[in-house]
């Protein structure tokens, strides 16, 4: 029996889970952790280096060289590489196509299995990711997939990335998020999908406001329902 909560948000790209696991981990007191910028900090690692990252064998050898790990200033979450702060540099299409594809490698997933793990036996986290649930915190008290519509998803990502001054089409970032959902959905180790235990939760329809209180009702009967205050 863990002496700490687990909340574990899994799903597709673009379905809200940085998002709303962020805001929902301020207003409960948690520690949030986006394990999906631990695959994008190697698959940043492997693109500065020159290394295809779906190439398993170029891969695997240059983890040795990677020292990935999270530090939290003021509740937001930084991801270090190499002691080197890359939160924003990761977050381009680029690099969001390389961690869908080091994700897949079982060697990758092992080099940062511990890191995600310790954080949860160490404090109340609120964890997203793709295989969180099924993998990383099978024992998290509480587990949740979202979804929404491949089009939803990609007119949220499309506006996040205008808004951070990138140039993109609509269609180029839907491509993008179809691809990622096959590559995730298919790949042979820890694929995406609902645990077995998890409450599915579409946001297609949903302001970020009634997303945020809908997420905030099921953890909350949840914690009630295994008496956990």
């Amino acid at each position: 029996m863990m002496n700490t909560i687990a909340i574990a948000i899994d799903g597709p790209a673009g379905a809200g889970k940085s998002t709303l696991a962020r805001i929902l981990a301020k207003e409960l007191q948690y520690i949030y952790v986006d394990t999906g910028a631990l695959y994008r900090a190697v698959g940043y690692a492997m693109l500065q280096k020159g290394v295809s990252p779906s190439d398993a064998e170029s891969v695997i050898p240059n983890l040795t060289d990677l020292t990935v790990s999270l530090q939290f200033v003021d509740g937001e979450q930084q991801v270090l590489l190499n002691g080197e702060n890359v939160s924003s540099s990761i977050r381009t299409p680029e690099v969001s196509m390389a961690a869908s594809a080091v994700s897949a490698i079982p060697e990758v997933r092992r080099f940062l299995f511990d890191l995600q793990q310790n954080m949860a036996k160490t404090h109340n986290v609120i964890m997203d990711g793709r295989d969180i649930g099924t993998v990383v915190l099978p024992w998290a008290q509480v587990k949740i997939f979202l979804s929404a519509s491949p089009e939803a998803r990609a007119q949220r990502r499309y506006e996040e990335l205008l808004q951070k001054g990138q140039t993109v089409t609509f269609e180029e970032v839907l491509k993008d998020m179809i691809e990622r959902d096959y590559n995730d959905s298919h790949r042979a180790v820890a694929p995406l999908k609902p645990a077995d235990d998890a409450i599915s939760v579409d946001t297609s329809g949903n302001t970020l406001e009634q997303s945020i209180e809908l997420l905030k009702s099921i953890v909350k009967e949840k914690l009630l329902c295994l008496n956990i205050r």
